[in-house]
């Protein structure tokens, strides 16, 4: 008896598993469950999402593409760590790009979007008087990811995306060892009201000095993990 054709649902799931599978590793980089130098064990999350080994192997060669993690022969997989010089290169770019971010994000936001930059600005105040930093920095990540969103650019968002993903492992650390905390949010707060106000000149004049701030973080971080190393 002949097999039948796979259904338009199980084709779309099949091709879009290992895309799925990427941004579940993905987080677990970003918010530093699989750490900064740490070997990714396909077998294991394979078992763990309850796949077989190729969509993890396939999700795995597209974060080596984006520079999330590094391949070595016959060692594996291990979470890329970036030097800070390589870090200062992209926060070059980021500060150009998020002064363009909060210029048309002041410009064209809706009210709807607005309020939710607010909101996640306030979970994020929750977030900091707990020092619940993990909390912190996934609220950290979806605020500058609804910036972009908003500023209604596709090849913008991808360029910012792509070029910003390295140094979220930077920014995790510059909320723990860096200070970010309680001064970060203060930042968010004045774009998200420069936005309120329509202000675009004043929006991309703090987002850029945010990025900034956020520079000068990681340095202070990238300096107490030196020092540690060297206790």
């Amino acid at each position: 008896m002949a097999q039948a054709a796979p259904t338009a649902l199980q084709v779309v799931q099949s091709n879009s598993l290992p895309a799925l599978v990427q941004v579940e590793i993905e987080r677990l980089i970003l918010t530093g469950e699989l750490a900064i130098g740490q070997h990714v064990n396909e077998s294991e999350l394979a078992a763990r999402f309850g796949t077989s080994r190729g969509p993890v192997r396939e999700a795995l060669r597209a974060l080596e593409e984006s520079r999330l993690v590094r391949s070595e022969k016959n060692r594996g997989v291990f979470v890329r760590e970036i030097s800070v010089a390589e870090a200062d290169e992209i926060y070059d770019m980021r500060e150009a790009l998020d002064e363009l971010i909060g210029r048309r994000v002041a410009e064209r936001a809706s009210p709807q979007q607005l309020r939710k930059l607010t909101a996640v600005v306030a979970e994020m105040d929750s977030a900091a008087g707990l020092e619940d930093v993990k909390t912190y920095h996934e609220l950290n990540l979806r605020f500058h990811d609804l910036l972009v969103d908003f500023a209604g650019n596709a090849r913008l968002t991808e360029s910012y995306r792509l070029l910003t993903k390295g140094l979220l492992l930077f920014r995790l650390r510059g909320l723990k060892d860096g200070g970010g905390f309680a001064v970060s949010n203060s930042e968010h707060k004045a774009v998200v009201d420069a936005i309120g106000a329509r202000d675009g000149a004043r929006a991309g004049q703090l987002l850029r000095r945010h990025a900034a701030q956020s520079r000068a973080r990681m340095h202070k971080a990238a300096a107490v993990t030196h020092q540690d190393s060297r206790e």
